[in-house]
């Protein structure tokens, strides 16, 4: 899985994912154009098309009547000393991000449930809370 990104005007980017193009930006208070999502926009949004894939591919499975999921996410940055559920101590600042999940379809408690917590397992998700490296290096232009 590769994607590719290049630098536009300002500080639009233009993305190249598989046979996909998308423009990021910034908003206007942050100095950019707002022409596109910013790159925590598309973060979340990474994160919330894979909930809502993995709970259809469950259900699907299951055979359970799930019509539609329904996910808002929201993305802050909180002082440790502020967090009590976080294992990072003192003034260092530590990401939360907020999810709620919704699902449209004749379902019980109990499906409902199970469905809350398969969306927590998808794999963009795993990839956010496990330890992630990310390795440069510098190459010369083709």
């Amino acid at each position: 899985m590769t994607v590719t990104a290049r630098s536009l005007k300002n500080l639009q980017v233009e993305i190249q994912a598989s046979n996909h193009t998308l423009l990021a930006d910034e908003p206007l208070r942050d100095g950019g154009d707002d022409q596109g999502p910013s790159p925590y926009d598309l973060l979340l949004s990474s994160l919330a098309a894979c909930k809502v894939m993995t709970v259809h591919l469950y259900a699907r499975r299951k055979e359970w009547p799930v019509e539609t999921v329904t996910i808002t996410l929201n993305h802050r940055k909180l002082s440790a000393d502020e967090c009590e559920d976080c294992e990072t101590q003192g003034k260092k600042k530590v990401d939360i991000i907020e999810c709620d999940i919704s699902f449209e379809g004749d379902l019980d408690e109990t499906q409902i449930s199970r469905l809350a917590e398969i969306a927590d397992r998808c794999p963009v998700h795993r990839t956010l809370t496990s330890e992630t490296k990310i390795r440069t290096a510098v190459v010369e232009n083709a």
